[in-house]
């Protein structure tokens, strides 16, 4: 097998997922996960430069909701990382356009392990989407696949751009020819969503051939990659296994140089996150 892409090559990589967090922060009830140990930005950074990886996403973990105080404190300032953040549908603008002032550019809607879905067809949701949609933001979703048919209709007539997490996690018993994974790849027809390359281990053995026929069917353009570290629920997992198993999937370069980093630099880093005429930091 590849043993990788190594920054002697030249290629830009960008890791569009990941997470950081310290386990005195407060959890939400009932949490998925409730890791027993810290993983910083620094720690996070050893792997980036240990792996060639240029630049970085850092995605909002259900365990903490709301609480995003110590990512954005984190790559505030820091033109190495973007970030995706957590919040309740009542959220002003005024915030968003301060966090944006600190790199974040997307709301990460967190859709597994819930009772009920929330009902995103409200006047609540639909004004968040429509800030996000102005401030030039996307939608970072996280859904079981089943549940996808209903919630991408919403998203898209609310006109948000879209990211998709860990490959729209198929139906194990029907993957690639369940409802939810034909309805995202039609959704990806209206050129502003995006599909990402992560988490493989939590898809199971068919995670490679979703990711081909994601490739056969869209082509390279709107697809990314997340390595999903440190790995909550899967501490057993290599950073570096994560970008073996992407190259086995997509053995074609330039297919890899579009979804390993060119992709990711259009849609994260594309332009600076701080909003023209936007409120300034005392």
């Amino acid at each position: 097998m590849d043993s990788g892409i190594r920054p002697e090559h030249g290629d830009l990589i960008i890791d569009c997922h990941a997470h950081i967090f310290k386990q005195d922060m407060p959890l939400r009830d009932t949490p998925r996960h409730a890791p027993d140990y810290d993983f910083t930005l620094e720690d996070y950074e050893k792997e980036l430069d240990r792996h060639g990886i240029s630049l970085a996403v850092i995605a909002a973990a259900s365990p903490w909701a709301d609480y995003n105080d110590f990512l954005v404190d984190s790559i505030a300032g820091n033109p190495r990382y973007r970030g995706t953040v957590i919040l309740e549908p009542s959220v002003e603008r005024y915030v968003l356009e301060f966090m944006a002032q600190d790199g974040i550019v997307g709301v990460r809607l967190h859709m597994i392990g819930l009772d009920k879905l929330p009902d995103i067809t409200t006047f609540a949701y639909r004004r968040m989407f429509r800030r996000i949609r102005d401030l030039g933001w996307h939608v970072h979703l996280h859904c079981e696949g089943r549940d996808l048919p209903e919630l991408l209709p919403v998203l898209e007539r609310a006109g948000v751009k879209l990211v998709v997490d860990h490959l729209g996690r198929p139906e194990p018993d029907k993957g690639i020819n369940s409802d939810g994974f034909r309805a995202l790849l039609r959704t990806m027809e209206n050129g502003r969503t995006w599909v990402k390359a992560s988490g493989h281990k939590r898809l199971g053995p068919s995670s490679t051939e979703y990711l081909r026929e994601f490739v056969r069917q869209c082509g390279n353009a709107r697809i990314i990659w997340g390595s999903d570290c440190p790995f909550v629920g899967e501490e057993g997992m290599t950073y570096q296994s994560t970008l073996d198993w992407f190259l086995d999937a997509v053995p074609d370069a330039e297919d890899r140089r579009r979804i390993l980093g060119l992709n990711a630099l259009e849609l994260y880093f594309g332009a600076s996150p701080v909003k023209q005429g936007g409120p300034e930091r005392s």
